[in-house]
């Protein structure tokens, strides 16, 4: 295409950079050819060859398109009933990534986006990954134009099933039927454990006069007689009346009363003002409960490390170049096209940061040095991360797309939750955070800490 805004320069004046449409037109590129995989496609941009995806199958496109180590890693979806047909893949639960990656819906073979369709897939995968993890899928439905409407969003990529509930439903179930039938899911173990044989209950024999007595019991009779399933016997124990004593505590046990403490924030230790936190613990390595003069604070380890890298990386980011650290092996990072182009656009703004990415050859990058704090080893999949949550950064505010990088740098290297610490980590944390310019929130504007009062301590225990 060119000069196709040439009469029209309003419209010319949106535009964008060249990076960033080159980005646009492979993303639809991509979900053309993904919809008619027995086409033959070609992208070619400045004179240079981005794609060529010869006429195959569904598979065979999907691997042409998000590579090769998808091959192995597909689970094939099929299923045809009157109202509608399902095709396509699902990838692995190995293939699950922590922000929205490889997902796409077509129906009759039109790209669309789904937030309902997405939750039904994720529902299939419950218990198969993490909960702050997606699949990756690419599912192809036919049925009835009758049943769908088209004109609720004007790019035609959200539409409007007739019959929501069935479509949720049977996406889910195909999905379920295709992880278990290629033994992805977890089955049941009929199989008798060994263990179980040697069991008194199974080595002795089950004599006439047990048999007699089991026979005669009332609880036999109640289920055996017909018309007699759902009656039970009253005795003293079914009566209301002592409802009481289930709640009651055995002897020597404390109840306690664990209702929320919805307090409000209020900065415990104010700019500049030192307090030693002599007392720090790890709760479900996850909050760290620091004791102050009047009360305690309950800290968010990761939230609150996510401000001080927060405020660490932006300080560097906007005087200086942050400092790199060189790889003494160089990693080669091969890319699907679209990311390859964002990653192009980026790279002025990753050198800012720390990282040096150089280009090599076709989807291809050479990373010669990562920020220091980047562990080593892990130069790949920081990259990868990094741009998988700046292609599905949300947030209402326009922000540059330096301040992306930083956001998403901070949660990417932020201590997780779940990880433990040890006294030393903990103290360097949150004094860490309490020299922070604005210690009780987080980049996100999530609170880092609660502070407990002693008066509202006082008050919980009616003191």
């Amino acid at each position: 295409m060119k000069n196709l805004f040439f009469n029209v320069p309003a419209r010319r004046n949106f535009l964008k950079s060249n990076a960033a449409e080159m980005r646009h037109i492979v993303e639809e590129f991509i979900r053309v050819s993904m919809a008619f995989p027995d086409r033959f496609f070609s992208l070619t941009s400045n004179g240079q060859e981005v794609f060529h995806l010869e006429a195959g199958s569904s598979k065979q496109r999907i691997v042409q398109i998000l590579g090769s180590s998808y091959n192995a890693k597909l689970v094939a979806v099929a299923e045809d009933t009157d109202y509608m047909n399902i095709s396509g893949f699902i990838g692995k639960p190995e293939t699950a990534r922590k922000t929205r990656g490889d997902q796409y819906f077509f129906v009759n073979n039109r790209y669309i986006k789904s937030a309902y369709l997405n939750h039904a897939v994720n529902a299939a995968f419950d218990g198969m990954i993490p909960k702050d993890s997606f699949p990756s899928y690419v599912l192809y439905i036919d049925l009835d134009p009758a049943q769908i409407d088209i004109n609720v969003h004007p790019t035609k990529q959200e539409i409007k099933f007739e019959d929501e509930k069935i479509i949720y439903a049977f996406v889910q179930a195909a999905i379920k039927h295709a992880l278990a039938q290629f033994s992805i899911a977890p089955s049941l173990d009929f199989s008798l454990n060994a263990s179980i044989q040697g069991l008194d209950a199974v080595n002795k024999p089950f004599t006439s006069d047990q048999q007699q007595a089991a026979v005669s019991s009332s609880l036999y009779k109640t289920f055996s007689q017909k018309h007699q399933a759902h009656f039970i016997e009253p005795n003293e124990k079914s009566d209301l009346s002592s409802w009481k004593d289930f709640f009651k505590a055995s002897e020597g046990s404390v109840i306690k009363d664990e209702g929320p403490a919805s307090i409000q924030l209020e900065t415990a230790i104010q700019k500049n003002k030192t307090t030693d936190f002599t007392q720090l613990i790890q709760i479900h390595n996850t909050y760290i409960v620091a004791t102050v003069q009047k009360g305690f604070l309950l800290v968010h380890q990761q939230l609150a490390h996510e401000r001080i890298l927060y405020e660490k990386y932006s300080a560097v980011a906007h005087h200086m170049q942050a400092a790199t650290q060189k790889s003494l092996f160089p990693v080669t990072l091969e890319l699907v096209g679209s990311d390859a182009v964002l990653l192009t656009e980026l790279l002025p703004e990753l050198q800012i940061i720390g990282y040096q990415i150089e280009p090599f050859g076709q989807n291809s990058f050479v990373i010669q040095g990562v920020p220091a704090d980047v562990i080593a080893g892990d130069e790949k999949h920081s990259i990868e991360m990094l741009i998988e949550q700046f292609k599905h950064f949300s947030s209402d505010v326009k922000f540059s797309k330096r301040e992306k990088l930083i956001r998403c740098m901070c949660k990417q290297q932020s201590i997780k939750a779940g990880q433990p610490m040890d006294q030393k980590e903990m103290s360097f944390l949150v004094e860490s955070l309490f020299a922070c310019t604005t210690p009780n929130i987080n980049p996100n504007g999530n609170p880092t800490y609660i502070e407990f009062k002693e008066d509202y301590l006082e008050r919980m225990f009616g003191r």
